[in-house]
């Protein structure tokens, strides 16, 4: 009998997390939580189209990452109202990313924009969905989106001022918690250079292309890879990229 898996995305409707839910969703035995900033939007409520596996189930809850309490809020309504007592993954992937400027350019306003979901939100929802990942009958993982915009060794020559710098201090975060939870493996993932609204703008700020390089079902293919065999004793408090490999900070 296969044991049934519990997954939490946020971001879900869209992009990189909308191509994790499509994935997951078509599994045997799973529950998928959808964690979207607005529930009634057209692209939330597309959702419950997707295939779903055999014995597997759809639920989809209100998170703006960038609200603290919402991450707490979701994690009641999950125990009180679907009966959720335990999380195997969780997925930090919402966030945003809109302007590529340099730091004699960038708005201390919009390093705050990026901060407040990028960076406040994934510590809100670690915090709020430890206790249930606790409770896995497995090893749990708390995974964050990563990116390449934030690494120190091997430095982007990109202007992204307000952006990479919340990566950036994700990598920290992901080496912190995994030190600090011995029980949980956590792991940032670099999902590539993805053509969504994000990686194209990327692309052609930087003169590449009007698309970037790599769609959002080999990225999500690839992570999915990664999640089946990410162990901590591998994986954890490291940057791992789509294709496996591990990537330096």
């Amino acid at each position: 009998m296969t044991a049934h898996t519990t997954v939490l995305i946020t971001g879900a409707n869209r992009g990189i997390g909308l191509g994790l839910m499509e994935q997951f969703l078509a599994k045997p035995s799973h529950t998928v939580i959808a964690a979207v900033r607005d529930p009634e939007h057209s692209t939330a409520q597309a959702l419950q189209k997707l295939p779903t596996g055999s014995d597997s189930r759809l639920i989809v809850v209100k998170l703006d990452a960038s609200i603290e309490q919402d991450a707490h809020d979701v994690v009641a309504e999950l125990q009180q109202k679907h009966g959720v007592k335990h999380l195997d993954i969780v997925i930090a992937n919402a966030g945003v990313g809109y302007i590529y400027p340099t730091v004699a350019e960038v708005k201390i306003s919009d390093i705050r924009n990026h901060m407040e979901p990028n960076v406040y939100g994934v510590v809100a929802l670690y915090q709020a969905t430890r206790g249930l990942l606790k409770n896995s009958a497995r090893e749990p993982i708390f995974m964050p989106m990563g990116s390449s915009a934030g690494l120190l060794v091997n430095h982007l020559p990109i202007p992204n001022a307000a952006y990479a710098p919340t990566k950036t201090a994700i990598n920290w975060y992901t080496i912190r918690i995994n030190a600090e939870d011995e029980w949980l493996n956590c792991f940032s993932v670099d999902p590539g250079h993805v053509s969504t609204g994000l990686g194209d703008g990327a692309a052609q700020a930087v003169g590449i292309g009007e698309k970037a390089p790599l769609s959002v079902r080999d990225s999500c293919e690839g992570m999915m890879k990664v999640l089946a065999r990410a162990s901590k004793k591998e994986y954890g408090g490291k940057l791992v990229v789509y294709t496996g490999e591990i990537s330096e900070w």
